[in-house]
């Protein structure tokens, strides 16, 4: 199936591992070309080597308000164009309400939630019709998941947010949408699975409560997201779709 991504182009956030990486990965070798970012230039410039040709980095922090400009501005001045965003970031620090502290909630909404904001309005004072705003969120938008209040708390204004904005722009031909991860085997997720006595048992107790039994591969969350973002994906919108395994108990 060709998703029509050749040669479209692509502002991806976080991209230098996990999800966001996962993603920027499927959109160039659908024919995409991609801008990717973090936080440090070291790891950006390898993200994006690793990617090819069809990849340029820029190190950026999604709290800062320069950003979504600075962003944009790189997508047309390397490769011509600005066909969309997939705002993705790291996860918030773990916890529960009382471990967290006003600093860590303070840091999460300026990166998770404000930073996440901001871009999606510069990509819609940048975009024409066809373009297309895409949010990495959590499955947390529809269940809080137990040890992440942060996330818990900010994922499901974001994805307000983000309808809200689906509303506003849908009569300009572009579209928004959010990508749910529940178990995916990255960095981050083992990483919270070590924060238990027994990882091991931990990860097996959490694949025996989904219904596929075991946890997501990047390039499968990577895949649903370069869809969304296509072409291919042109009569969806204002729609957050899970990339679970069928873990959330709802449909």
């Amino acid at each position: 199936m060709d998703l029509g991504l050749k040669d479209r182009v692509y502002v991806v956030t976080g991209a230098t591992r996990g999800l966001g990486h996962a993603s920027a990965r499927e959109l160039v070798a659908d024919g995409a070309k991609v801008i990717v970012t973090g936080r440090d230039e070291k790891t950006v410039a390898e993200a994006a080597t690793a990617l090819g040709p069809n990849a340029h980095g820029v190190a950026v922090d999604n709290a800062d308000p320069s950003a979504p400009a600075s962003l944009i501005a790189a997508a047309r001045e390397r490769f011509g164009g600005f066909d969309g965003i997939l705002i993705s970031v790291g996860g918030p620090a773990p916890g529960f309400v009382a471990d967290n502290t006003d600093e860590q909630w303070q840091a999460a909404f300026d990166s998770v939630f404000l930073g996440a904001v901001r871009l999606a309005r510069a990509a819609a004072a940048e975009l024409g019709e066809g373009g297309v705003i895409g949010f990495v969120l959590s499955g947390s938008v529809h269940e809080p998941i137990a040890g992440l209040t942060i996330s818990n708390g900010l994922r499901p204004g974001l994805a307000g947010f983000a309808k809200s904005l689906s509303d506003e722009l849908g009569p300009r031909g572009i579209r928004v949408v959010g990508v749910l991860p529940a178990r995916i085997d990255t960095d981050r997720v083992r990483e919270l699975d070590g924060y238990s006595a027994d990882p091991e048992a931990t990860r097996a107790a959490n694949e025996a409560r989904i219904p596929l039994r075991r946890y997501g591969r990047p390039e499968e969350f990577g895949r649903t997201a370069a869809f969304l973002l296509s072409p291919a994906a042109s009569y969806l919108t204002g729609i957050m779709v899970p990339v679970d395994g069928g873990a959330r108990n709802g449909f």
